[in-house]
């Protein structure tokens, strides 16, 4: 019996999810702002909120520097002509 080629099968649960745009973490954050204004809030949901907000504003901030650089690298050439140059993304968690 011969087993199904697994080079045509589409990848899965094992690839890594797509990152949620800026926008759409900057207002899941402002939805947890407005939660933590809460004062009914009860402390450990408080917690748990404040923790995906630190980890949201991580999200924002590693989007905004990726953004920046991508700006970066557009430069006036001879006679004004604009061009992009190939980015290349530093991997995550390497030192600046």
């Amino acid at each position: 019996m011969s087993q199904p080629d697994q080079r045509s099968a589409p990848k899965e649960a094992a690839s890594t999810p797509e990152p949620e745009s800026f926008e759409k973490n900057l207002e899941a954050l402002d939805r947890i702002v407005g939660r933590l204004e809460d004062a009914e809030l009860p402390l450990e949901k408080a917690l748990e909120l404040y923790e995906e907000g630190m980890r949201l504003t991580g999200l924002c901030q590693q989007q905004l520097e990726a953004a920046e650089g991508r700006v970066e690298i557009l430069r006036k050439r001879a006679g004004g002509k604009v061009v992009a140059e190939k980015f290349e993304e530093e991997p995550e968690g390497s030192a600046k």
